[in-house]
């Protein structure tokens, strides 16, 4: 099978995770992590992809109206069940998207960022949960000493994942690193430099990227040729006085 296809994260694997002490505390992380960065966000629509959460759990702090859950696992509270690399949605229907650990465990995760991209309106918001794969739990997992979780997922580094957003034209805003083990961790900032706090921040569980997409700035463009035209018809006409002037004398010459 190839490295980056892997199965959908199955019902049975989720209850297995949810039945231990880490996977209930996990759960509960993410959601407070949560509950700090959607009051933020502002828009009509936020939709979940992927089975990860209990229903609407993960999404119930957002201002949004309208929510909604996609699952792949079938999971009780879900809208609807589909395949994360086929959404039925049209084009732009979405002002915030949350993907949780749906990459980990979706058979195509490339696929699905399209398709998450397709379905984001202009400006959307993205929002990405996952896994560190160099924290010594993501360790544990990589040699199959974490039974609890799906072994055919594959946990995704955040600069991996950052990567693929630039690559289509996201703007990553912010990265938070949390963890059952070190759940004191917070954001790291640029200029933390080698301090304690910034390597115990290398190596937290999780992780939460929040992207917006661009948007092309058509009317600054316009605004911008008008504003250049205004500018440039001054100097042609001062070069049409010039040619009419030089034209006259060669008559006059003439004469």
């Amino acid at each position: 099978m190839d490295p980056m296809q892997r199965q959908e994260v199955r019902l049975d694997d989720l209850r297995r995770w949810r039945a231990t002490t880490r996977g209930r505390s996990q759960d509960l992380l993410e959601q407070a992590r949560l509950q700090t960065v959607l009051p933020g966000l502002f828009g009509r629509s936020i939709i979940q992809i992927g089975s990860w959460g209990q229903g609407e759990t993960l999404i119930e702090s957002a201002p949004m109206p309208f929510k909604a859950v996609l699952g792949t696992a079938g999971v009780p509270g879900e809208g609807a069940v589909t395949r994360s690399g086929a959404l039925p949605l049209p084009k732009g229907v979405a002002d915030v998207i949350l993907l949780p650990h749906s990459l980990e465990y979706a058979t195509s995760p490339h696929r699905l960022l399209r398709e998450a991209d397709r379905v984001l309106s202009s400006r959307g918001h993205l929002l990405i949960l996952g896994f560190n794969p160099f924290s010594w739990w993501g360790l544990r997992h990589r040699v199959g000493a974490t039974p609890a979780l799906p072994l055919d997922g594959r946990f995704l580094s955040r600069h991996r994942v950052c990567d693929w957003l630039h690559l289509l034209d996201f703007d990553v805003l912010d990265i938070h690193l949390f963890g059952a083990g070190l759940p004191w961790l917070r954001p790291t900032a640029r200029g933390e430099g080698r301090r304690l706090r910034y390597w115990l921040n290398l190596a937290a569980d999780s992780y939460l990227i929040v992207a917006r997409k661009r948007r092309i700035p058509m009317t600054p463009v316009q605004q911008q040729w008008r504003q250049t035209r205004r500018g440039v018809a001054p100097a042609l006409d001062g070069v049409r006085v010039s040619f009419e002037a030089a034209a006259a004398r060669r008559r006059t010459d003439d004469a």
